[in-house]
């Protein structure tokens, strides 16, 4: 793509407010814009990320069995009274349209997902079943913040498995622990993401979260590196004595980490089944309620915290499996040769399949340097009179600071 087309720039100004490091440079780097307390659109840069991220968890989740739909975003409210959320889920945004209809805008999808599967899978011979979607969720949330990690609007990929015994949800609870662990590691959070012991609330003893470790994190969890797990804070100080000790090993050697929610499993059990009263025949013939597990991973928030791990003072510094594009080509001065010389190189990097983001504004070299590091693509690659008087294309990756001229017939085998 050429830069010089892309219809959004990078801006100087932002919102006062925006005191996180992901809105500061994703707003910066014209990847989202700010609509509103919490709603942001997604730009054309922004929005190549966020499919990325998409395509690697679609992926995954898809190797696990899961069956991709999409669910209405608007939501009956007999659903939500049958499940007894409507006057009880605090954070429920509710529309009205006409005098006696009333809806609500999905914050999640049980109440949609359970009666949709109760109408297809009925015997033991239909379960399990994995049904999933990648779709935009509202919270009414009362102090939206921190950018892409606490909004009103959000993308978030929900997945939900019905089966016919607790023994068959653990097992496929375990496939979706190590689905979520591989997401992890393709999206380079690997390292620093740990399955996080949290309350089960209504649900079961324990719930499961991800969580990333960052500076800047709203949670606080507490590390086991024995077992390589974590510990929420709040089911820490919700235990009976207090004190933190690991679920796992019992190890009280915890070591205490902000961290950023990056997803969550649970067992729901029968919670929503047995309100739709959803039950299916088995072998005898005999009907017996269905149990359910959900598990959600936050796409825009995983794209905040990103940004939130992988950035320096100039700028995000995207992991190359999400990154927008591959290369930044940038062009300097406005020699015929050198341009004649980018534009081969430019359709040469596409036609071997290299998503490349072209500079070719007419603008200043430091304002080109100022950009590529803002907006953070893993390969930049500058022709200049210089250059090109040798042969070569100035290399730098964005995470390194050492450049080097590389010979034009080289870049392929160094990028690809």
């Amino acid at each position: 793509m050429r830069q010089s087309q892309l219809f959004t720039k990078t801006i100087k100004n932002i919102p006062a407010e925006e005191k996180s490091v992901n809105a500061q440079f994703l707003i910066k780097g014209g990847f989202i814009d700010k609509v509103m307390s919490g709603v942001y659109t997604f730009l054309p840069l922004g929005w190549r990320v966020i499919n990325k991220i998409e395509n690697i968890v679609r992926e995954e989740i898809n190797f696990i069995g899961g069956q991709e739909v999409s669910m209405p975003a608007l939501q009956p409210k007999e659903n939500w009274e049958l499940t007894n959320r409507w006057d009880n889920f605090d954070a429920l945004i509710k529309v009205e349209i006409g005098e006696d209809s009333k809806f609500s805008l999905g914050p999640t999808h049980e109440e949609i997902v359970t009666p949709l599967v109760k109408k297809f899978a009925s015997s033991y011979k239909d379960l399990p079943v994995y049904v999933y979607q990648i779709q935009t969720k509202f919270r009414n949330e009362a102090r939206p913040k921190s950018g892409l990690l606490r909004g009103r609007e959000f993308i978030m990929k929900d997945l939900y498995s019905f089966h016919t015994s607790e023994e068959d949800l653990d097992k496929y609870y375990t496939r979706a622990e190590a689905a979520y662990e591989k997401i992890y590691k393709r999206l380079n959070l690997g390292g620093i993401t740990y399955k996080t012991f949290a309350s089960g609330g209504a649900f079961s003893k324990y719930s499961h979260e991800y969580q990333t470790v960052s500076p800047n994190g709203e949670d606080t969890i507490y590390i086991c590196d024995k077992c390589r797990i974590a510990v929420n804070k709040e089911l820490i100080e919700s235990e009976e004595g207090g004190g933190s000790k690991c679920p796992e090993c019992g190890n009280k050697d915890l070591k205490e980490e902000k961290a950023i929610e990056v997803g969550n499993i649970f067992k729901l059990k029968t919670k929503f089944t047995e309100c739709f009263n959803y039950k299916y025949a088995d072998e005898d013939g005999k009907l017996k309620p269905v149990i359910m597990g959900c598990y959600g991973i936050g796409i825009s928030r995983l794209m905040g915290a990103l940004v939130e791990v992988f950035h320096d003072d100039k700028g995000i510094i995207w992991p190359e499996a999400v990154a927008p594009f591959r290369a930044h080509l940038l062009i300097l001065g406005d020699d015929k040769a050198v341009a004649k010389k980018a534009e081969v190189l430019y359709n040469k990097l596409l036609d071997n399949g290299i998503e490349v983001l072209f500079d070719d504004r007419e603008e200043s070299a430091g304002v080109k340097f100022a950009d590529a590091d803002l907006i953070g693509i893993p390969y930049r690659l500058v022709i200049s009179p210089k250059t090109l008087d040798k042969g070569s294309v100035e290399l730098k990756k964005r995470d390194q600071e050492r450049m080097e001229l590389v010979k034009i017939s080289e870049i392929l085998k160094l990028i690809k």
